[in-house]
């Protein structure tokens, strides 16, 4: 079925008439605005990602499901990051016209998978023509109690830094994708990356993380933030770094330096955070439970920056940067 057959409201339409209410709306799709309630006591988190095709992904290896779950899961990661709970969300599509409408179904089948994992509602958004490729806009909402917020500031000297799962798999998933790849661990793992939430909420409850981020960019232009934020430097442990057993066989055949995917790749979607030095021994349990474990990975130090040392001590030469949408690319 070809768009012009259905028209923008006919899309709109078949997006909205599958889309739950959850308890938080009074007024959903259908209306010029979209109204919800939140509970007392409580602050509105708010974030917005664009997803733009032929940088974010590309169509010739993403099928529309597996893009419809990414497309959501890279706000609920942010919203983790805060320790939020996330609520409800606005979905805006620029759409080339030479899309089939079971492109767009399956994009929704997906998203929607994705939100009802989360309890996550779609409340309203925006369609129009794209000259080009496909762009794809979601803004999600979270709340979470004032004094439970977690925010990039807030590490010092002796914090001790923690990662969730595993690094690098999203980087060599990329690598292998375009290389015809087509399956496997970390093709997964770059194609439908699982957001932290219940480990952000977690880690909130117990008051634990003093700064925490997820890892979207790399791992050190991610904790660049958190030391810009936080005003410290780190010393970050290269043989701790946390890898799974797919990326340790495979990483070495695909590209001449695996650590520097697991440092710098990006799209892990997993929370670096800060916890001090006296509660440390607490993390394993709280997470116990969330669908995920974290790794010491090293310590914040006074001064500035973040330095790389290997099991002996000496200090790695490595790239600080991660993905920038304004450079050369990665």
């Amino acid at each position: 079925m070809k768009l012009r057959e259905i028209g923008e409201f006919g899309l709109i339409d078949r997006i909205a008439s599958r889309a739950a209410r959850g308890p938080a709306v009074r007024i959903g799709i259908g209306d010029d605005a979209a109204a919800t309630e939140p509970a007392p006591g409580r602050l509105i988190l708010t974030t917005s990602d664009m997803l733009v095709e032929g940088v974010h992904f590309d169509l010739s290896f993403t099928d529309p499901y597996r893009l419809g779950r990414k497309s959501l899961a890279v706000n609920l990661s942010d919203i983790a990051a805060m320790g939020g709970e996330p609520r409800d969300f606005l979905l805006s599509l620029a759409i080339p016209p030479r899309l089939p409408v079971e492109f767009l179904d399956r994009f929704t089948d997906g998203m929607l998978s994705l939100a009802d994992e989360h309890g996550v509602t779609l409340i309203g958004g925006d369609t129009c023509r794209s000259p080009a490729g496909l762009v794809i806009s979601v803004t999600l909402h979270g709340d979470q109690r004032p004094e439970r917020v977690v925010r990039r500031a807030g590490a010092r000297p002796g914090d001790r830094l923690f990662v969730t799962g595993t690094l690098g798999d999203s980087a060599l998933g990329l690598e292998l994708l375009r290389r015809g790849v087509r399956e496997g661990w970390a093709v997964e793992r770059h194609l439908d990356p699982s957001p932290r939430v219940a480990a952000g909420l977690a880690l909130a409850a117990a008051g634990l993380a003093t700064a925490m981020i997820d890892v979207s960019d790399g791992l050190l232009a991610d904790l660049g933030h958190i030391l810009e934020q936080s005003g410290c430097g780190a010393w970050v442990e290269a043989a701790h770094l946390p890898l799974s057993p797919f990326f340790r066989e495979r990483a070495g055949g695909e590209t001449p330096d695996p650590q520097l995917l697991a440092l710098a790749g990006g799209e892990d979607y997993e929370l670096l955070f800060a916890v001090s030095a006296e509660r440390e021994g607490e993390v394993a349990s709280v997470l116990r439970g969330t669908g995920t474990t974290a790794t010491a990975i090293g310590s914040f130090t006074a001064g500035s920056g973040a330095t790389v040392v290997a099991g002996d001590g000496r200090e790695l030469a490595l790239p600080r940067g991660g993905y920038n949408h304004f450079s050369s690319g990665r």
